[in-house]
């Protein structure tokens, strides 16, 4: 039977129906916005996965080309690996729903959200949230739900709910929540106040109610019958209490080791000397069970600790940073680099600048765009003294990676003051939480170090959580430790002005916004302290590019002399690259860019593009080349491939009886240009004064 219900929602009609597509799958939903169309589906194993600790749930976001009545570039003429979007949705999806679900629910799950069709004006990733939160609803599943989401811009100090695709903003704010209070947040902003960010998160979490209540009374329709829960087993509990009655101290000892590496031998060879133990006296508990209860008592230990000392297991204040040091200009032939240490998390960060050949294009369902500002995050296994396999970016390192293009993006010079394209890399050398926040930080001053002109600098900070029985902590600054067993990870960039970017992940029902308020307002003074620790490394950008970058220079010609400079299949523009070396780039409109790796090189290729583009400047000297001589004059090559005569008459203020006795073919001559004759031709003299 197929159900639907429908909502009117930010100006515009969003839809939710079940019982049409995918009636197999454990829990379907069509979410319709407009004339977009996403297909959300759930499948969950009946059983559950066999020895297995966590809970195994994929999250996955499709788009199909034909969705915008488009096929797939490239020589495979269908969908391929996901897109850096997908991967971002699909993280986007994932992060909300993950908390939700039942602590003993172990079953393997899949969530699928495929985009039917898109309109160009309503984004999917939104409706997707929506749509997979209404799926896993109906399902009967163990899911905590339902929940809702939705996009907020800002436009002359209003909020607005849903902003089509393309629509100028201050504020690109994602938002997912309950009905009590919010579990995610992803956001862009163009140097936002703190009191502004929360008001726009109260604005989203109001906005996403009434489909939360939509998705209720489809779910008291539709919902198919509660799966049960397994029994979950009692071994660690009680393993627990004898890991903590025997192996409390040890564990407080191990957690005094300074620093995460001997921190972690410690506890290593702890779980090593437990699993000896309960080999010798209780041979039922197996190694998951061992790992659960250490893990459990381990995160009572440190959670305790702070919540009765306000002291963290580096012994820091809540509030305190780490120590911060950095350097710039690290790598001799970078055009820009820095590295950013702060803690034992340390991220190299390197700067390329280059043209408009260099700048990323990328193929989506709303059409083709190039992309000027580049920014990648590696994450080596190195960098926690793992042995890892040498793989493609995978979604930890596109997500990272975006959200400190995010951060920076705001504070770049806008492309008419700033032609370059730019390229940032992250190398994450060392790691003991806060990578891409340390990521932001060292891009920031390699950017400065290379002399883009940044509007101001940007650092990041996250944020963490403890709340047990009401009472609650916020960290500053946190370890991988805290971000592990804590409730929170909130990730704040900015200026001094404010805001640049927000991503918060909570592994708890909900948070109410007192605690993100509070979180905010201490994250701006631990940003304000990093700020004025990377003003000693670098204060602003350098006045000048650094001196391996490209020359870059743009001139705007005529349109009706962009066929001249090109030529006939490009001849004109391959000769004039392969004389001077340099490159160029030409736009629909005649913006000309020139770019060459030396000063000299990119000023020949300028030269030559204003002989074809412009005309000779009247009275202005030129120095020419005799290409033949008449009884009458000669003919000067003087401006391009433009000849002229000078007559017999202009060629000295004394008397020339024969041309041949002042010039020669070949002689290079300066000339003036005395404009055109009646019949347009050009006039030269060689009477300059």
């Amino acid at each position: 039977m197929v159900i639907k219900k429908e909502i009117k929602w930010g100006d515009r009609k969003l839809s939710i129906g079940t019982g049409f597509l995918a009636n197999q799958a454990t829990g379907s939903v069509l979410v319709k916005y407009e004339d977009t169309v996403v297909l959300c589906t759930v499948v969950a194993d009946k059983k559950p996965s066999a020895n297995t600790d966590f809970f195994p749930l994929t999250v996955n976001y499709v788009e199909k080309a034909y969705a915008a009545g488009k096929i797939p570039g490239g020589f495979i003429k269908r969908e391929g690996r996901p897109s850096e979007k997908e991967t971002l949705v699909s993280r986007l999806i994932d992060r909300p729903i993950r908390p939700l679900f039942h602590k003993d629910f172990k079953n393997e799950t899949q969530v699928i959200c495929t985009v039917l069709s898109f309109d160009g004006k309503n984004d999917a990733d939104i409706i997707s949230i929506i749509g997979a939160s209404a799926a896993l609803t109906l399902s009967g599943i163990p899911f905590l739900g339902p929940i809702a989401a939705a996009r907020i811009g800002c436009e002359n100090e209003k909020f607005l709910l849903n902003p089509l695709i393309g629509r100028e903003s201050d504020l690109d704010l994602v938002i997912a929540g309950s009905r009590d209070g919010v579990l995610m947040v992803e956001s862009g902003a163009r140097e936002l106040s703190e009191a502004k960010m929360v008001e726009a998160l109260k604005f989203g979490h109001d906005a996403f109610q009434p489909v939360i209540a939509m998705i209720m009374e489809l779910a008291e329709e539709a919902a198919n019958n509660p799966w049960k829960v397994s029994e979950p087993s009692k071994k660690p509990a009680s393993v627990a209490k004898q890991i903590k009655k025997k192996f409390s101290k040890s564990i407080e000892e191990a957690y005094e080791k300074v620093g995460k590496k001997a921190r972690n031998e410690a506890l290593f060879e702890l779980f090593e000397e437990i699993t000896s133990f309960f080999a010798d006296h209780d041979d039922e508990a197996n190694e998951v069970d061992l790992r659960e209860a250490f893990e459990e008592v381990c995160s009572s230990f440190m959670r305790e600790k702070i919540l009765k000392t306000k002291k963290r297991i580096d012994n820091r204040g809540t509030a305190d940073i780490r120590d911060i040091s950095t350097y710039v200009s690290v790598l001799p032939m970078a055009h820009g680099s820095a590295v950013f240490t702060r803690g034992e998390t340390q991220a190299l960060a390197v700067v390329t600048l280059g043209t408009a050949q260099d700048e990323q294009m990328v193929d989506a369902l709303s059409g083709e765009y190039k992309e000027r500002f580049m920014l990648h995050y590696n994450f080596p296994s190195f960098s926690v003294g793992e042995i890892g396999r040498l793989a493609p970016p995978g979604r930890r390192e596109i997500g990272h990676g975006k959200l400190a293009w995010r951060a920076i993006v705001p504070v770049l010079p806008s492309r008419e003051n700033f032609s370059y394209s730019v390229r940032v890399v992250s190398e994450i050398l060392s790691c003991n939480g806060s990578s891409s926040m340390a990521t932001v930080c060292g891009s920031s001053l390699a950017l400065m170090d290379a002399g883009v002109p940044l509007k101001n600098a940007v650092a990041g900070i996250a944020m963490g959580l403890i709340m047990e029985d009401g009472k609650y902590e916020i960290l500053s600054d946190i370890l991988a430790e805290e971000d592990h067993l804590g409730d929170m990870d909130f990730k704040v960039t900015g200026t001094e002005k404010g805001i640049t970017a927000l991503q918060m992940d909570i592994k708890i029902s909900s948070i109410a916004f007192e605690i993100l308020e509070k979180a905010l307002i201490q994250a701006r003074e631990g940003r304000l302290h990093i700020l004025e620790k990377m003003s000693e490394g670098i204060e602003k950008h350098r006045p000048k590019l650094n001196e391996n970058a490209p020359k870059m220079s743009s001139i705007l010609i005529p349109k009706d002399k962009i066929r001249e400079v090109i030529g006939s299949g490009g001849k004109v523009i391959r000769e004039i690259i392969e004389q001077t070396g340099a490159k160029i780039d030409i736009d629909d409109n005649g913006n000309v860019t020139v770019t060459a790796q030396n000063t000299a090189s990119m000023e020949n290729a300028l030269a030559k593009i204003r002989e074809i583009a412009f005309d000779p400047v009247d009275g202005a000297i030129y120095v020419g080349k005799v290409v033949k001589i008449m009884d009458f004059g000669a003919f000067v090559n003087f401006y391009g491939a433009r000849d002229a005569l000078v007559h017999v008459s202009e060629m000295s203020h004394k008397r020339v009886e024969k041309v041949t006795d002042v010039l020669a073919e070949g002689d290079e001559v300066k000339v003036k240009f005395l404009g055109y004759d009646s019949r347009g031709r050009a006039k030269l003299t060689m009477k300059l004064d």
